[in-house]
């Protein structure tokens, strides 16, 4: 028969479970984890660069409610805690700091950078086990996905680019308006269908807007994309699921439609997208919905910080080689939105008419 305690113990035990920690405390291991791992959903690193990989891989679901650092005696820690709380994302984070005796600049950086709470060896297990709970309970933590529109991600062009942006669209729509009747009126004579075809992106902030292109596939493509999985040019290998679609040899395509992808001629349209603002003439290309929704890791939400383009780092670097990888086009994204520039801009454009003329099919 179970006694009051016993009872009560085993829901305490079961009401912690559904906290998940990230310990990084490799001075504490063997003092802590054990009990830890009694109350919490406990995942362990053995230091700071190894967490930082793990926190990177995980989606908005799977962020850990509480991470656990150890004060390592450079004080590297106080550089990462900095670098968490600029996450939009992971600001909410319960952090606790395990120090391996008391020190007067150690309890001063902690308060200066708003841990959550500060512990010195030798440490009360039961105690921090309560704390946690305690933290976790009383604090609104973990953003969830409906929660995004609460974030702050606005993202201002900055004057000189939206003023180069508008200024080259307008002259480009201008000049190119006579290519664009005669490609609508091949388009219409092919197949059936609207000449523009337009869908809804994800842009800058996950800003969603109509995008146009010249319709290069029959009509019904969309609903087809499921059942051509297997062509997908990204590799699946990574996570098992991939994110982006980019299909290899699409059927869907028409003959005048396999011309104009080719010498990206079904582009032109989003230079209209470009004069009203929706996107510029570089950035990051902007998703559809479907690949959009799969970007919740931290790691690649970083993308959608940046100003969404026309062309891109990707199109010069990658585009239309059939050896494709997932993470190599997240990484060129991440590196855009965090370090474009005028001079890189300029870079790109220049390299964008060649890179324009697909040699692969995808």
């Amino acid at each position: 028969m179970y006694s009051g305690n016993m009872i009560q113990s085993e829901a305490n035990s079961h009401r912690h479970k559904s906290i998940s920690l990230l310990f990084s405390a490799p001075s504490f291991t063997a003092e802590l984890l054990p009990r830890l791992n009694e109350d919490f959903e406990v995942h362990s690193e053995s230091n700071i660069d190894e967490l930082d990989a793990y926190i990177n891989d995980q989606s908005i679901y799977t962020l850990p409610d509480v991470i656990i650092l150890e004060v390592d005696d450079q004080l590297n820690c106080f550089s990462y805690i900095t670098k968490l709380k600029k996450n939009v994302l992971l600001k909410g984070l319960v952090i606790i700091l395990l120090g391996k005796d008391k020190n007067p600049e150690v309890r001063n950086l902690a308060m200066k950078h708003k841990v959550n709470d500060l512990y010195v060896a030798p440490i009360p297990a039961k105690d921090l086990c309560e704390r946690i709970f305690f933290l976790v309970k009383f604090k609104l933590i973990k953003p969830q996905l409906s929660d995004l529109s609460a974030i702050d991600f606005n993202y201002k062009i900055p004057f000189p680019k939206r003023l180069f942006d508008v200024v080259a669209s307008g002259t480009a729509l201008l000049m190119l308006s006579p290519l664009f009747l005669v490609v609508g009126a091949i388009v219409a004579l092919e197949s059936k269908g609207p000449v523009i075809f337009k869908s809804k992106r994800v842009g800058t902030g996950y800003k969603i807007f109509d995008f146009y292109k010249f319709r290069s596939m029959r009509a019904g493509a969309s609903a087809e994309l499921t059942q051509l999985s297997d062509l997908n040019q990204y590799d699946k290998s990574e996570t098992g699921a991939t994110t982006f679609v980019k299909l290899k040899n699409d059927p869907r395509i028409t003959k005048f439609g396999g011309f104009i992808r080719t010498y990206s001629i079904d582009e032109l349209p989003q230079l209209f997208n470009v004069f009203i603002g929706d996107m510029s003439l570089v950035g990051n290309r902007p998703l559809p919905l479907y690949e959009a929704e799969m970007l919740t890791s931290n790691e690649w939400t970083m993308r959608f910080l940046g100003p969404a383009g026309l062309t891109g780092l990707w199109q010069v670097s990658r585009r239309g080689k059939a050896d494709m990888s997932e993470r190599e086009r997240k990484k060129l994204d991440n590196f855009y939105a965090q370090n474009h520039s005028f001079w890189l801009d300029l870079k790109i454009l220049l390299k964008t008419l060649p890179a324009a003329v697909q040699k692969e099919k995808v």
